[in-house]
C-alpha cells in the first residue's frame, strides 16, 4: 500500500477521501486555489499545495499544475475524486508517466467509456442493453433534426463527452431540437471542450438506476447493487437511494451481471458506476459508464457496509479485493438528499454569499439509525460562481425505506443553514409527497409534481395549528414579564389564519387554552438565542427552525416558511386594516436571475420581441440558461454587453410596450 495520497479536487470528496486515507494511515495532501485557501478540505489534509487561481481552469483542472504538486510534495498516488480531472485520461497518463499510482482506472477504461458514442458500441458488443438512437458525428442543427425525426420525438440530445447533466437537452418539436443541439454543443465546448454531440431515444417513464462496481487488477469485478437516481433537475441528480423500491431481484441480477460483463470488456479495475434508464415496465437501457466514484456512493456503503474508497486504495495498489459476489449484501434502506446553494424559490437558481449560519444535523450510527452529512463547508465560508453549488449531502440510514425517509426529514428539519439560498425546503417537500413515499419515481418527477416551480409547502390544519401554539408559547419564552401568573389572553397570527391561546406555564410544560376550552400541552425546552427548537406538541414531536421577527418569529418546517405573529388580541383584531405593501413593476425589466456572466446578446434596441423569443444567455456555475421574452414588447434599452458579470436581480435589457 502507498504511504502517501495527494487529493486532487476539493470541498466535501476531498474531505470524504481524506478520512479514509488518514483511517489507513496514509499521509493525505491536499491542493487548493485562491478561493479555497481557508477551505475545510486544505485543514483536514496532513500537508497542502496551492496550485494557482480560483477558476477551475487556473488551478484544478490543470494538469500540469497536479502533476507539480504531487512532485513537491512526494505523493505516492492520487484521488482525482469526480469531476474536475476524475475522467480525463490524459492526467491518468501523465500520472503513470511520472510513476504515480492514479487511484481509478486503466488509461485505456477511461478512454473507451469517457466517449459516449464508443462507449455504447462497447456496451452493445459485450451484449448490455442499449437506446436506440444515433451514434455517429452530427454535422449541425438540421442534421440534428432529420435525425430526431428518424428517431422518432422525443429525444436526448447529450455531449459525447458529458456528464452532471450539462451538455443535455431533451427535445419533443423540430424547433426544440435545433435549440437543444445549439445549447448542447455550446455547454460542451465551454465545459469539456469536446464539441461532439449524439441523439438517442428518450424512454418516456424513465427511472434512472445505476449499479456500483469495484474491480481489481486480479480480474475480478463485483457489482454492489443499484441506487435509484430518478429524482433530477435539469439531469442533475437531487435525491437518490439504494437500494431501487423498483427492481426486482431478477432485473438487479441481470443488471449486474451486464455491467460486469461491460467492464471485464475494457479492462476496468477500481470503482465505477454503470447507468441505466429503466422504463415501467422494468427494461432496461445502457446510457453511459462512469469511470470514477460516485456523488452518491455513501448510499451504497449504507446498505452494504463496505468503505467505497478503501476499495479503491486496494485496488490501486495492485491488492486483490478482500472479498467476492456471494459476500455482497443489502441491509436496510439509505436516502441521500444533496444540500444546493440554490433557491428553490426563483426556479432553483444559484445562489453565492457567505455562510453565516452552517450547523447540519448531528452525525449518529446505530443499529437503528444512521445520519451521515459528507460536506466541505464551515460556517464562515464562502459560496462563489467558481464551482459546483453542492454544499452538502445528507444521508440517512434505517432498517425500512419508510423509516429512512422518516429519519430524512428530522434531519432536514434540523438543518441549518443561512446566509445563501439552499434547497432544504424543497428536499422537505419531496420527501413528505405520498408519491415520493410510495417509489412512485421517474426523471420526470419534479417537472410534474411542480410543474409551476416551487413556492413552499401549506401545512394541513393540524400542523398549522401546532406551529401557532409553538410560537405563543416561545414568545411566552422570550419575555415572561409580559405575562402575568395567571393566564392572560394571546393571538397568534399566521397569514389569514388566526388562534386565541392563554398560556400556563411549569418548566417546560406549557398548557394553551383556546376560547372554545380545548386545551394544548406544549413541552418546549425553547430559550431566547436559540435557532433550532425541539418541543412536543400534543405527543408530536416537532423539529422546527425558529427566528425572531417584529412581532413574532419565522418558523420553518418540512418545506413551510412562516411568519407567525403573537399579538395582543385587541392588536390582532385590527392587523386586517392595516394597508398591503405592493411590490414594485419590474415587468418592463430583465433582470439577471443570478449571479453570472452574460453570453450572448440576442437583441437590439428598438428591436420588438415576441413571446418566447430568446433574449439573452446567462452562464452561471458552468451551465448555460435562456432568458426569454414573456409577452411581445420594444427593446428600449441594453444595459449590459457579453462577457459582462452580473450581480442578481441586476438590470440586462428594458422594455417598453407596442
Amino acid at each position: 500500500m502507498f504511504s502517501s495520497l495527494l487529493i486532487a479536487n476539493r470541498g466535501e470528496i476531498a474531505c470524504r477521501v481524506i478520512r479514509t486515507a488518514k483511517r489507513m494511515g496514509i499521509r493525505t495532501i491536499a491542493v487548493y486555489s485562491d478561493a479555497d485557501r481557508d477551505a475545510v478540505h486544505v485543514r483536514l489534509a496532513d500537508e497542502a499545495v496551492h496550485i494557482g487561481g480560483s477558476a477551475a481552469r487556473d488551478s484544478y483542472l490543470s494538469v500540469d499544475k497536479i502533476v507539480a504538486a504531487c512532485k513537491q510534495s512526494g505523493a505516492e498516488a492520487v484521488h482525482p475524486g469526480y469531476g474536475f480531472l476524475s475522467e480525463n485520461p490524459a492526467f491518468a497518463a501523465a500520472l503513470e508517466a511520472e510513476g504515480i499510482i492514479f487511484v481509478g482506472p486503466p488509461v485505456k477504461a477511461i478512454e473507451a467509456m469517457g466517449d459516449k458514442i464508443t462507449s455504447k458500441k462497447l456496451a452493445a458488443a459485450a451484449g448490455v442493453s442499449t437506446v436506440p438512437g444515433h451514434m455517429g458525428l452530427i454535422a449541425d442543427a438540421e442534421e440534428a433534426v432529420t435525425i430526431s425525426r428518424s428517431i422518432g420525438y422525443p429525444v436526448m440530445i447529450k455531449a459525447s463527452a458529458g456528464g452532471g447533466g450539462k451538455g443535455m437537452r431533451i427535445a419533443h418539436t423540430d424547433a426544440e431540437a435545433r435549440e437543444g443541439f445549439e445549447r448542447s454543443k455550446s455547454e460542451a465546448a465551454s465545459s469539456f471542450g469536446d464539441d461532439r454531440i449524439f441523439i438517442e431515444k428518450f424512454v418516456t417513464e424513465p427511472r434512472h438506476i445505476e449499479i456500483q462496481l469495484i474491480g481489481d487488477q486480479h480480474g475480478n469485478v463485483l457489482w454492489l447493487n443499484e441506487r435509484e437516481c430518478s429524482i433530477q433537475r435539469r439531469n442533475q441528480k437531487v435525491i437518490e437511494e439504494a437500494p431501487s423500491p423498483f427492481l426486482d431481484a431478477a432485473t438487479r441480477k441481470a443488471m449486474g451481471e451486464q455491467s460486469v460483463a461491460l467492464a471485464k470488456a475494457v479492462g476496468y479495475t477500481s470503482a465505477g458506476t454503470v447507468e441505466f434508464i429503466v422504463d415501467k415496465d422494468r427494461n432496461f437501457y445502457f446510457l453511459e459508464m462512469n469511470t470514477r466514484l460516485q456523488v452518491e456512493h455513501p448510499v451504497t456503503e449504507l446498505i452494504t457496509g463496505l468503505d467505497l474508497v478503501e476499495l479503491m486504495f486496494l485496488a490501486a495498489a495492485g491488492e486483490e479485493l478482500p472479498l467476492t459476489q456471494s459476500d455482497i449484501g443489502i441491509t436496510g434502506w439509505a436516502i441521500e438528499s444533496r444540500i444546493y446553494a440554490e433557491d428553490p424559490f426563483r426556479n432553483f437558481l444559484p445562489s453565492t454569499g457567505r455562510l453565516t449560519r452552517y450547523s447540519p444535523p448531528a452525525e449518529e450510527a446505530s443499529p437503528e439509525l444512521v445520519v451521515r452529512n459528507d460536506t466541505g463547508v464551515a460556517e464562515g465560508g464562502e459560496i462563489s460562481t467558481f464551482y459546483d453549488p453542492m454544499i452538502a449531502k445528507l444521508c440517512t440510514w434505517a432498517p425500512s425505506r419508510s423509516e429512512a425517509i422518516d429519519a430524512m426529514e428530522v434531519a432536514l428539519d434540523e438543518f441549518e443553514l443561512e446566509g445563501v439560498g439552499n434547497n432544504i425546503p424543497f428536499l422537505s417537500a419531496v420527501m413528505g409527497q405520498e408519491r415520493f413515499r410510495s417509489g412512485r419515481l421517474t426523471t420526470g418527477y419534479i417537472a410534474e409534481e411542480f410543474p409551476n416551480g416551487f413556492s413552499g409547502v401549506a401545512p394541513d390544519a393540524e400542523s398549522l395549528t401546532h406551529l401557532a401554539a409553538l410560537a405563543c408559547c416561545s414568545a411566552f419564552a422570550l419575555d415572561k414579564r409580559l405575562y402575568p401568573t395567571t393566564p392572560e389572553p394571546r393571538a397568534v397570527m399566521i397569514g389569514a389564519e388566526r388562534w386565541d391561546f392563554s398560556v400556563r406555564a411549569d418548566g417546560i410544560e406549557y398548557w394553551l387554552t383556546a376560547p372554545d376550552g380545548k386545551k394544548l400541552l406544549v413541552e418546549s425546552g425553547w430559550k431566547p438565542g436559540n435557532s433550532l427548537c425541539i418541543a412536543r406538541v400534543d405527543g408530536r414531536l416537532l423539529h422546527v427552525k425558529l427566528d425572531r421577527v417584529t412581532g413574532g418569529f419565522r418558523l420553518r418546517w418540512r418545506g413551510a416558511d412562516l411568519i407567525a405573529k403573537v399579538l395582543l388580541p385587541h392588536v390582532a383584531d385590527l392587523m386586517p386594516l392595516m394597508p398591503v405593501k405592493v411590490p414594485p413593476d419590474l415587468s418592463k425589466f430583465l433582470l439577471c436571475p443570478m449571479p453570472g456572466q452574460i453570453v450572448r446578446i440576442d437583441v437590439a434596441e428598438g428591436d420588438i420581441v415576441e413571446d418566447g423569443q430568446t433574449l439573452a444567455i446567462v452562464e452561471a456555475m458552468k451551465m448555460e440558461n435562456v432568458l426569454k421574452a414573456e409577452k411581445r414588447a420594444r427593446i428600449s434599452k441594453v444595459r449590459v454587453k457579453p462577457g459582462s458579470v452580473l450581480a442578481v436581480d441586476e438590470v440586462i435589457l428594458e422594455f417598453e410596450a407596442v
